[in-house]
């Protein structure tokens, strides 16, 4: 028991690291600044019109 927990306490040591690490450098890339934009850029694009209807060729079997 003693050495499962010698082992897993350095992996769930280095793991928490490693999650902080990933969100710092998210911080400072700037990837948390505009959480909202990319949400309303979908609902005030212009040019929404309907997909193209397949082509439908002849003894495709549908």
């Amino acid at each position: 028991m003693t050495g499962l927990l010698a082992w897993l306490v350095p992996v769930a040591l280095g793991m928490g690291l490693a999650g902080l690490l990933a969100f710092l450098w998210s911080m400072k890339s700037g990837q948390l600044e505009d959480l909202d934009g990319a949400a309303e850029r979908v609902l005030h694009q212009g040019s929404d019109a309907p997909l193209p209807a397949p082509e439908r060729r002849p003894g495709n079997g549908r």
